[in-house]
């Protein structure tokens, strides 16, 4: 079996209302799939981070060095092409679009064996997953804080645990949508916030010390993600734990946060780290140092389907009689074709998801959804 073809589909929807994160404006969702062909027929789907053009023509240039590979050799593949671009691209583009390589050949790998990725990476662990609510971002025309606090009532009555907020859009204004939402979840549903690096790092420590009270399970990337000493040292002066990493690419921009403890929770994105080859190397690195991992995941069902199989084969740390089980992120922004690329959406269930478990990722996608949902040629500035 030969690789025979690698391809890219560029999806789009542009959205009524725009909403935006600390550092970033959303006026459309824009999503890259990578589609691997062998040739025996033997199709493998992927998805990549980040804007969706220039993902395409990172993955457009690998294909030079994907032709005519076994696909099943994932470990050799995965260091061809990570050296092709080692000397321009140790992290962002040239990572997330690999990323998006390596699931599409596990996916096809699964499917050659006839097992699920999970079996593959080492067994499953779990058959399901309890999921976090992520939305409650700054939409326009609307109170934020009134919006915020219907967001996470709307998740609690849908059987919700947990629920994830934006901030860092202003310390006062953060504390009083934080205030809200917590009223309108009550005291038994877990609340994290995610800064998405809006604060500095004077702003960061002087949210974590007045947001505490709320009871926080976590401060997500609190600052730039740069800025390793200054994540130390939010974590060091407020009391809730730190979050970060789905833009530390690969095993070695992980290295420096968890040898140094700049977080206490690690985020790893399957689709911008390195795929699951990488995954499984950070998560095996936070383990030897006691850090918790909790995948980041923002993107259509391949991503959610790519993470479910890392999460169902990830070792408990500590193993223990009760483990601490991994959580899933669960977007519930407005995005019309983040389900529709599948043939089976892969839904909750009064806050449960189904790890799926048929070969390689355990979906089959909608090529009609693909042509409904392509991206129109670029303008001038698109990505």
């Amino acid at each position: 079996m030969k690789i025979a073809a690698v391809r890219t589909h560029l999806l789009e929807h542009r959205l009524d209302v725009a909403f935006e994160s600390a550092s970033m404006r959303f006026d459309r969702r824009a999503h890259i799939l990578v589609e691997i062909e062998c040739d025996d027929g033997t199709i493998g789907w992927g998805e990549c981070l980040g804007p969706a053009r220039p993902n395409a023509a990172v993955v457009a240039a690998y294909a030079n060095w994907l032709i005519g590979e076994n696909p099943l050799e994932t470990e050799k593949i995965w260091a061809k092409l990570y050296n092709a671009l080692r000397d321009q691209g140790q992290r962002g583009l040239a990572v997330t679009a690999l990323s998006g390589i390596d699931i599409a050949l596990w996916d096809i790998k699964g499917k050659h064996f006839g097992v699920p990725v999970s079996i593959l990476l080492g067994g499953r662990f779990r058959e399901n997953v309890k999921a976090y609510a992520t939305g409650s971002f700054k939409r326009d025309g609307v109170d934020r804080v009134e919006d915020n606090a219907r967001d996470v009532a709307r998740y609690r009555d849908e059987g919700f645990h947990a629920t994830k907020i934006k901030i860092g859009f202003g310390v006062e204004e953060d504390l009083r949508v934080i205030r809200a939402v917590r009223e309108a979840a009550g005291p038994d549903m877990r609340l994290m916030i995610d800064a998405n690096h809006g604060y500095d790092t004077v702003e960061a420590v002087k949210l974590g010390n007045a947001a505490a009270q709320y009871d926080i399970d976590w401060f997500e990337e609190p600052v730039v993600p740069e800025q390793l000493a200054a994540y130390r040292e939010v974590r060091a002066r407020q009391p809730i734990p730190v979050a970060g990493g789905e833009t530390w690419h690969s095993r070695w921009g992980m290295r420096e946060p968890v040898e140094t403890r700049a977080v206490d929770i690690l985020q790893p994105d399957l689709a911008g780290v390195g795929g699951f080859t990488e995954a499984k190397r950070v998560a095996d690195l936070a383990a030897l140092h006691g850090i918790r991992v909790v995948p980041h995941v923002w993107g259509t069902a391949v991503h959610i389907a790519a993470a479910l199989q890392f999460m169902a084969a990830m070792i408990p740390s500590p193993v223990r009689v009760n483990p601490i089980e991994p959580i899933l992120e669960f977007d519930r922004t407005d995005n019309p074709f983040r389900q529709a690329v599948i043939k089976t959406p892969i839904e909750h269930r009064q806050g449960v998801v189904q790890i799926p478990d048929g070969p390689g990722l355990g979906i089959e996608i909608n090529r009609d959804a693909l042509k409904e949902f392509k991206m129109p040629e670029p303008k001038s500035g698109d990505v």
